[in-house]
């Protein structure tokens, strides 16, 4: 069976978050994007942890019910989608390493409750656990993860983001040429890696040491609206923390019930670190203009940052990539809105139109990747099925994103803006 995964989120008491990913705005949101299995976040971190407890019920090999679920709305409708959770977090390692400062940040998915209980006392007595939701440890990578499975082999780790320049396993600023120089003799436990939402599967194949490794998507989020911008569609033969290891381990390609089915994947353009270049200055570049440069920016003289197309490209050894798994590209619905209204994707007129599409079609997921376009098209409003249909066939243009800085996508002209938001007037 096909699960759609976000695993890697954020609660409420991680730094710039909103004050609505607790769990039952988890709930409610993955329910309305179409995720079917939410990451509960920030498990380490105390108060959260005690929420997890209260509003959580496990139903059995590592997933989580939310207990208030009967309850549950979006707008004055019941919601329909019934959405699982599991015990997520993302831990900050910041060290030194071979003479070099490292940052490297890591997913750690837990098997149970009280496996992850027994992590934090642990992590307590290493260092503050207390002040932000992705705790910041003063601890080797590889260190952290002995101790992790020594707790349980049933946890999984997965170096989070791995190519983002400042905190990563791959970053060019602070990580490592390999997973072994980062995990050390943990290495053999760590099968899969998030590529991030500055790279995608295509860029990740031209490197044939990850051939052997999984690749996974989530959205990273740090607010409801961001929920599923990335996802894991996983088939598994039923859903448990061991189905989702063997889907993960490609020891295990043979298992033929339990696999990644898809990710699902921003435009990597669309990312804040996928090309080179100098926020401060707004100045950005492409790899060989970086090489050029001596990856000094031309306006300011300082360094660039050097971005995951870079560094993709540095420690590749393929001229074409090698497709070992399928993918879909996206540009979350509310983007798309705001892009055929000529709006803000927070504006009212932009929200109103999603809330209405999500309660006449069905979940985001759906609309953007099954439903037929003559339905979409029956919403009223025919830019927005064209431009879903523009996403699905990748006729879009990005301007691309760098040090910290989102890439652009547009879907619609000038001229389509005026006359989607003509029509969006008399909709409502």
């Amino acid at each position: 069976m096909k699960y759609v995964f976000d695993i890697h989120i954020h609660s409420k008491y991680s730094r710039a978050t909103s004050r609505e990913l607790g769990i039952e705005g988890l709930y409610k949101g993955a329910a309305i994007k179409g995720i079917d299995v939410i990451g509960t976040g920030d498990f380490t971190h105390p108060r959260y942890f005690k929420e997890i407890e209260k509003e959580l019920e496990d139903i059995g090999s590592g997933f989580y019910s939310f207990k208030r679920k009967n309850s549950a709305r979006h707008g004055s409708k019941k919601i329909k989608k019934d959405p699982k959770f599991l015990l997520s977090a993302e831990i900050a390692n910041i060290y030194k390493k071979s003479g070099k400062a490292r940052r490297v940040h890591t997913c750690v998915f837990a098997p149970s409750v009280a496996a992850a209980k027994e992590l934090n006392i642990a992590l307590e007595k290493i260092g503050n656990i207390k002040s932000d939701g992705r705790p910041i440890l003063g601890i080797d990578v590889e260190d952290m993860t002995r101790i992790i499975f020594e707790i349980s082999e049933d946890f999984i780790v997965v170096p989070a983001h791995a190519w983002t320049p400042w905190f990563s396993v791959f970053g060019s600023k602070s990580g490592f040429d390999s997973i072994e120089e980062c995990f050390g003799d943990q290495s053999k436990k760590i099968f899969a890696i998030e590529t991030g939402l500055s790279s995608d599967p295509v860029m990740n194949r031209t490197w044939s040491y990850l051939d052997n490794i999984s690749l996974i998507s989530n959205s990273d989020a740090h607010s409801l609206p961001n929920l599923g911008r990335e996802a894991t569609v996983f088939d598994l033969e039923s859903l448990s923390i061991k189905n989702m290891r063997s889907a993960l381990d490609k020891k295990n390609f043979s298992d033929k019930k339990n696999k990644i089915d898809f990710t699902i994947e921003f435009f990597p353009e669309e990312g804040k670190y996928h090309l080179d270049g100098h926020k401060d200055c707004s100045f950005s570049c492409d790899p060989k203009e970086t090489k050029k440069l001596k990856a000094l920016c031309p306006k300011c003289g300082r360094g660039l940052t050097v971005g995951v197309l870079s560094r993709v490209a540095d420690l590749g050894d393929r001229k074409e990539s090698l497709k070992l798994e399928n993918y879909k590209h996206i540009v979350p619905l509310r983007e798309i809105i705001a892009d055929a209204f000529g709006q803000a994707k927070s504006t009212k007129r932009v929200c109103e139109t999603y809330d209405a599409m999500i309660d006449r079609l069905g979940d985001e997921f759906s609309i953007l990747l099954d439903l037929d376009l003559d339905e979409i098209k029956s919403f009223g409003i025919e830019e927005l099925s064209e431009g879903i249909k523009r996403v699905r066939r990748g006729e879009i243009f990005v301007k691309g994103g760098y040090d910290g800085e989102y890439g652009v996508v547009s879907v619609f002209s000038e001229k389509e803006k005026i006359s989607a938001k003509s029509k969006q007037k008399s909709l409502f």
